[in-house]
């Protein structure tokens, strides 16, 4: 099996791929992570972890924050620097933040928190954040309630994040204690090439075998002719937002 560090850098070779297939946040959800964070009228200071290809990032920034974006893989950081122009970006990793003590207003996460060693995770959070800051984590999880999204887990796979999030939810350690929840349903219009997109960048995929990968492909061609999803069509792929913050002490 592959270890941790393997999997959250199996991204980067796909990385355009991950910006075309992976859906943006919901504004709404970003405020509500970032509101308690808010003292008067000057510019949040945010840290996106886990950035990825900026995804998050570009979501903060538009809401008026200064924003760092932090990753474990340069590829991924290459392509945010594309889309998101202008927000300084770092190497580094969850457990190991590249950033002074004290220094942020938030610490947020965009569907990366399963990857993280939780304590480490958590005591770098409270290293850089002051105190009163938050941290924040969201995924975006399509909405399996539906049949078609069902079948649709059911030939790309289910991840990490989904089985955590049907489980007990995410996690924190020390110096935070529990978490605050919200949730946000919303449709993502997609098109055939979005649904290749989207499945082409998941990390099992990615990581699949020749054959599976071939297996993939042709059972998501047989899912998009059932559903409509042809010669340019849209349809709506449900999703829903999980969003959690916790204050710092």
């Amino acid at each position: 099996m592959a270890d941790r560090e393997e999997l959250r850098t199996s991204f980067g070779a796909a990385a355009s791929t991950y910006e075309a297939g992976r859906p943006d946040y919901p504004v709404a959800a970003v405020e509500w992570m970032l509101a308690p964070a808010r003292l008067g009228d000057h510019a949040l200071r945010v840290a996106d972890v886990g950035a990825g290809t900026g995804k998050l990032t570009r979501v903060v920034r538009d809401l008026g924050a200064q924003v760092v974006a932090i990753d474990p893989d340069a590829a991924m950081l290459r392509t945010l620097r594309e889309n998101v122009v202008g927000v300084p970006t770092y190497r580094g990793t969850a457990e190991a933040v590249p950033l002074p003590d004290a220094g942020m207003d938030a610490v947020v996460f965009g569907q990366a928190w399963h990857w993280v060693k939780i304590e480490a995770a958590c005591a770098e959070a409270g290293r850089v954040l002051r105190p009163g800051g938050v941290l924040a984590l969201v995924w975006n999880i399509r909405d399996d309630r539906e049949d078609w999204v069902a079948r649709l887990t059911a030939v790309m796979h289910g991840s990490h994040a989904e089985e955590m999030l049907a489980g007990d939810g995410p996690a924190v350690a020390p110096p935070f204690a529990g978490l605050e929840a919200a949730t946000w349903a919303w449709s993502r219009p997609m098109t055939r090439d979005d649904l290749f997109a989207l499945a082409r960048s998941r990390s099992y995929v990615l990581r699949a075998e020749p054959a599976e990968r071939a297996r993939i492909e042709r059972d998501l061609a047989s899912l998009c002719d059932d559903i409509g999803a042809v010669a340019g069509a849209v349809v709506p792929l449900p999703y829903v937002t999980h969003a959690f913050r916790s204050i710092r002490p």
